[in-house]
């Protein structure tokens, strides 16, 4: 890592490397407090092959001391106050010597020291090799969360090469690959990491009207909540240049009302996966949905409709599931797809599809055509169980105006019938109260299917 921290050293005198509660911090002090967090972490007797819970949030101050664990050759579990990992399930998992926990300010740390063997051999491998280490873990949607390892050395070189600076806000949380992306894409290109205090809508509008934000990566979920206000209209986002989105399946409804709000904004389709990294990107130019991936170092290949990823920057494995790669090196995403010439279009993870007596429904499908629908602001498509048929699709939505349940059943049915097969339309649609229903969104802003 030692080559970031020459880059912040380096940078022009006064670039921002973070816009964190108001604190402007320039490149040159996030690299000396990475060097004084350094002499601290190795006074406490830190160093190569510990693994060091950190509890935190973002702030330049809990990004240093990061990068300063990666210098040490640590192996680090970040968590946050939200994460969608119990903190002890997560330590059960991957182990752990030390937890580092920050103030609710981000600006300092203590330290605990408490020791929890993972007696795992893919970990007692990994620190032979004596490289920095990152632990990350999935949501556990689709049973229990898997840990996974990765080198964070190789993780970071994929940003050796840097790209034109941007002011962005890191938005996917600092316990998600997405959002250690996001980071190190930020800072190893110079730009500046513009922070919130919490990921509402009103906040992240704020934040961008203030701070001229360039570039916004999100998801489908928070876009979807976006375009049900006027907040765009309410703040001067003019500064956007381009929104990033990915994490779950985009509705083409939510992607026509994002185009219409912000006309001369470059909206760009991501993919990535925790196992794999996260992959170049380009949208096709018709406001579509299709997409080109992969980029050096990816290879894409499709078996029967799923799409599998061959990564140089590939986790080194699971520490709690088996290894998830073929022979060959390559890796199932469960991800459904169709493809034309260079261009895929992700229909959805076959784990979240409904089975309605042998026939296969896929919830974004039928959420499109429901969102399209007038006074919609959102809606979750799950599968309920069912005695005869297995399951049945069940269509939760939020409504942006009050309306009689019958008349929104009815006239929803008419719409899924009018577009699709019988057996897709929904039997039940029920009412959330509030678009932040817990029943509708993870603390990842991605939509709760189980």
């Amino acid at each position: 890592m030692d080559w970031l921290l020459d880059r912040f050293r380096n940078a022009p005198q006064g670039s921002i490397a973070f816009v964190h509660l108001g604190r402007r911090i320039s490149y040159a002090a996030l690299a000396a407090h990475t060097e004084q967090s350094i002499d601290r972490l190795q006074a406490r007797g830190l160093g190569g092959g510990l693994t060091v819970a950190l509890v935190a949030d973002y702030s330049p101050e809990v990004f240093s001391t990061i990068l300063a664990l990666a210098v040490l050759k640590c192996i680090v579990v970040p968590l946050t106050r939200d994460s969608v990992v119990e903190e002890s399930q997560a330590l059960a998992i991957s182990g752990c010597d030390h937890v580092l926990q920050f103030d609710a300010e981000g600006r300092d740390w203590s330290l605990q020291t408490r020791y929890l063997p993972a007696n795992n051999a893919l970990m007692d491998g990994f620190r032979a090799g004596q490289h920095a280490g990152l632990v990350l873990f999935s949501s556990g949607s689709t049973g229990a969360p898997k840990g996974m390892l990765h080198d964070f050395e190789r993780v970071a070189e994929k940003f050796r090469l840097a790209r034109q600076p941007v002011v962005a806000i890191p938005f996917l949380m600092l316990d998600h690959f997405g959002g250690i992306n996001t980071l190190l894409a930020i800072t190893a290109s110079l730009g500046t990491a513009v922070t919130t205090p919490n990921r509402a809508v009103a906040t992240i509008c704020e934040a961008i009207a203030a701070n001229r934000v360039q570039l916004l990566p999100t998801t489908p979920s928070f876009l979807t909540l976006l375009a049900a206000t006027d907040l765009s209209r309410r703040y001067d986002l003019s500064s956007l240049q381009r929104i990033t989105y990915g994490t779950e399946t985009m509705p083409q409804a939510t992607l026509d009302r994002i185009r219409a709000r912000f006309p001369g904004v470059e909206l760009q389709q991501t993919y990535g996966l925790s196992e794999v990294g996260v992959l170049r990107s380009q949208s096709r130019p018709d406001g579509s949905l299709w997409v080109r991936i992969g980029g050096a170092g990816f290879e894409t290949e499709v078996r029967d409709g799923i799409l599998w990823i061959r990564s140089d920057y590939r986790m080194v494995g699971y520490l709690n599931a088996p290894s998830g790669f073929d022979a060959a090196g390559w890796f199932n995403t469960q991800d459904r797809v169709e493809v034309d010439g260079d261009y895929f279009r992700i229909l959805g993870r076959i784990t979240d599809l409904i089975n309605v007596g042998g026939q296969k429904v896929y919830p974004a499908e039928v959420e499109d055509v429901i969102l399209a629908q007038p006074n919609i602001d959102d809606v979750v498509v799950v599968g309920e169980k069912h005695a005869l048929l297995g399951q049945i699709v069940v269509a939760r939505v939020v409504l942006h105006e009050p309306e009689a349940a019958d008349a929104l059943r009815l006239r929803l049915r008419k719409a899924c019938l009018a577009r699709l097969a019988a057996f897709k339309v929904p039997v039940k649609v029920e009412l959330l109260d509030q678009t932040l229903d817990p029943a509708l969104y993870s603390v990842r802003f991605k939509k709760m299917r189980r």
